[in-house]
């Protein structure tokens, strides 16, 4: 039975709250088991879009690992996510797009996959930053054939400022595909064009892009200025200052401010050496980087990842949460998820005081913790 009860705690506001599930959904009232939500603070069930790997599992180096990967994810209080396929050989996305079409192997649970997340191979040579070079490619409508939000691709990151890259967006966008605006040097008007032409998000925000300067706002001003633009941000501590993750907050406000863990394999495994598509790469103190000192993505969890965005920002718990929930659910157009409401997906993080997770419910089935 997937049907659940889910009372006594309270929602990020503070008020009490009861949660019943049936067949999947949020319903108005009715029965089922309960879970003793006592003392627990009952969120919409986190959303991360990009993801490129967890428990020592990178995805673009093994693509076919992918429901391993969403299995991990509600030890985190992930509920939905989008498998993230750096720029590699083309062979990779084609086994993901497999792997994700095959659908989970028998008895399986975890987090839902929305639809793969393809960042790159249309970046800027000058701000690749772990993505292997001899696979970036220059925009063709040729290079994209058979992306599409039916294939199973949900968002595609590009360089705007690339020859090519603008009809490449206005193609992804008829298909129904997210476009991403990241790896860039763009300036404010290859931004603004690329935004006329459809494309409504920004990949971390402030990380592999130019900064902000007074004559030359380059992507991150154009971001911040352009209110049809989401901006993914990475709060874990190490690719924002605690500054700059406030000026951000402030300047796109909640609705527009998308957090994001950009976590690999690193996530929950030891520090260490791992593999990050065709780099080595090593975990240490929460940061995942080349052997250069580049940052390579995160190994932080998306409760941690909000416990750094209120600290750093003032911001509530409600407004924080939103970030991961109802602003990523917009962005992929489900408004299925995100919200504690009648009609919306029984997807449930059940976390303490901390922001530890206790218990993960995805589809009304408690798929991490234990019954209480």
């Amino acid at each position: 039975m997937s049907d659940r009860l889910v009372t006594g705690g309270r929602d990020s506001d503070g008020a009490a709250v009861d949660v019943v599930i049936r067949d999947g959904r949020v319903v108005a009232d009715g029965d089922g088991p309960t879970y003793d939500a006592r003392g627990l603070t009952v969120l919409p069930g986190l959303v991360d879009l990009q993801v490129n790997g967890a428990a020592g599992i990178d995805l673009t180096r093994e693509p076919d690992r992918l429901w391993e990967v969403a299995a991990s994810l509600p030890e985190y209080g992930v509920t939905a996510f989008q498998p993230t396929i750096i720029t590699a050989a083309p062979e990779v996305r084609s086994r993901a797009l497999a792997a994700l079409r095959a659908g989970p192997p028998a008895g399986w649970s975890g987090a839902e996959p929305l639809g793969l997340h393809l960042e790159g191979p249309m970046l800027a040579v000058g701000r690749k930053g772990a993505h292997p070079p001899q696979w970036l490619r220059p925009p063709s409508v040729a290079l994209v054939d058979g992306w599409s939000r039916d294939a199973g691709v949900t968002m595609v990151t590009l360089a705007p400022e690339l020859p090519g890259a603008l009809d490449v967006v206005a193609v992804l966008v008829e298909r129904g595909v997210v476009v991403a605006l990241g790896h860039t040097e763009a300036p404010a008007e290859a931004v603004a064009a690329a935004v006329d032409r459809g494309a409504r998000v920004v990949t971390h925000l402030g990380n592999a892009m130019p900064a902000l300067a007074g004559r030359d706002p380059g992507p991150v001003g154009a971001t911040l200025a352009d209110p049809r633009l989401v901006a993914g941000v990475i709060a874990d501590g190490h690719h924002l200052a605690p500054a700059t993750l406030a000026s951000y907050w402030r300047a796109l406000g909640p609705a527009r401010f998308l957090a994001v863990t950009d976590c690999t394999a690193g996530l929950g495994i030891a520090d260490g050496p791992t593999r990050l598509g065709d780099h080595d790469v090593v975990v240490r103190d929460g940061t995942v980087r080349l052997a250069d000192g580049t940052l390579a993505g995160s190994a932080a969890s998306l409760p941690a990842c909000l416990a750094v965005l209120r600290s750093a920002t003032g911001c509530t718990l409600s407004e924080a949460v939103a970030a991961c929930t109802t602003t990523a659910a917009a962005v992929v157009g489900d408004d299925s998820r995100g919200h504690l409401r009648p009609g919306a997906r029984g997807d449930l993080t059940l976390v303490d005081d901390d922001l530890t997770v206790v218990a993960t419910i995805v589809g009304g089935r408690l798929v991490h913790g234990e019954a209480r």
